[in-house]
């Protein structure tokens, strides 16, 4: 671990007051009189960028400080954002469902927020290339695990296949579900690491695992070369693993991978998320997932906003079409 990290047992975590969230409400606001209704246009990410420069300064700072270095637990927590959940919308019940359009205002706090940690980014074969996605249970989708299903969702980094995968994940919280049963379950490589044995460590680091992408990218038998789960310093790696899509291809890597789940999951933390939520996840080393619950299909179902972010958008300029947003593949 570098010197610069604390150690913390638990996500960190800031609460706005009042004043804070009027500021916040504002600038969002300015983002959506910008975007004249569409939030995937770039002229809305150039509003949003400015937008960031005008929330409240204890808000800037806090993710300024986890973009350089997200702790141990890889997570940060941000409560008290405007989110009017009784002038909401029904919550959509329909698979791939996004935001095109500034209709609900609340994405535009996920651009803004974007804005800080580097810029907003999505991928063309997921959920048509939206930069503000939502994530709702679906009607006959139950079991089906990925963000449209309401069973118990396993660790995983997002995207984890893809050579550009998303630096942060953004998880903005419009309704929570009726029981207060769903909670978002996040994992650390840099809390597990040190439970994990020096052979496991060392089969991490070897190319010898092959991910598939999620079933939201329509296809689960894309051919994905074998790759280390753990690259780069390995006193503090980057962790690349999708546990119901990473596949071990060798006895020793399959036990490896055994025991890393073993450790992320007795090392890992949740949080029931409420209106006005919003949990950022340091995609490179922490693995998020959910617990199970049970919808209703009322139209005031779990709903939250999803966008992903990356700090150096330079990196997947092969992958942009037009130097946009939105990676073609």
């Amino acid at each position: 671990m570098t010197s610069l990290r604390t150690r913390v047992s638990s996500p960190a975590s800031l609460a706005l007051s009042g004043a804070e969230t009027e500021a916040v409400r504002r600038a969002a606001e300015t983002v959506c009189r910008a975007a004249g209704g569409r939030l995937d246009d770039p002229e809305t990410t150039a509003a949003a960028r400015g937008g960031w420069e005008e929330v409240p300064g204890r808000l800037r700072a806090a993710v300024r400080t986890f973009r350089r270095d997200s702790g141990d637990c890889g997570v940060m927590l941000v409560r008290g954002l405007p989110v009017d959940e009784a002038l909401l919308p029904p919550t959509p019940a329909v698979d791939g469902s996004v935001r095109r359009g500034a209709t609900v205002p609340a994405a535009a706090l996920l651009m803004t927020a974007a804005g800080g940690l580097g810029d907003p980014a999505a991928y063309a074969p997921e959920k048509s290339g939206a930069l503000v996605q939502d994530v709702v249970p679906v009607p006959g989708k139950e079991d089906f695990e990925g963000n449209a299903g309401s069973t118990l969702l396993s660790f995983h980094i997002e995207n984890a296949f893809h050579v550009h995968r998303p630096d942060f994940v953004m998880l903005l919280c419009l309704r929570a579900d009726h029981d207060g049963a769903a909670g978002l379950r996040t994992g650390s490589i840099r809390q597990a690491l040190p439970t994990l044995s020096q052979r496991t460590r060392e089969a991490l680091f070897r190319p010898e695992f092959s991910t598939q992408p999620p079933p939201s990218f329509g296809t689960t038998d894309a051919d994905t070369p074998p790759r280390p789960v753990l690259c780069g310093d390995p006193e503090d790696p980057d962790l690349r693993v999708d546990f119901s899509a990473t596949t071990a291809m060798t006895r020793e890597a399959r036990q490896a991978l055994a025991e890393l789940e073993a450790a992320v999951d007795a090392t890992s933390h949740t949080v029931r998320l409420t209106a006005g939520d919003l949990v950022i996840v340091d995609n490179r080393v922490t693995t998020h997932g959910r617990t199970a619950f049970r919808p209703r299909y009322d139209g005031r179902d779990r709903w939250l906003l999803r966008t992903f972010a990356v700090a150096d958008l330079r990196r997947s300029r092969g992958h942009r079409p037009g130097d946009g947003y939105v990676l073609s593949h």
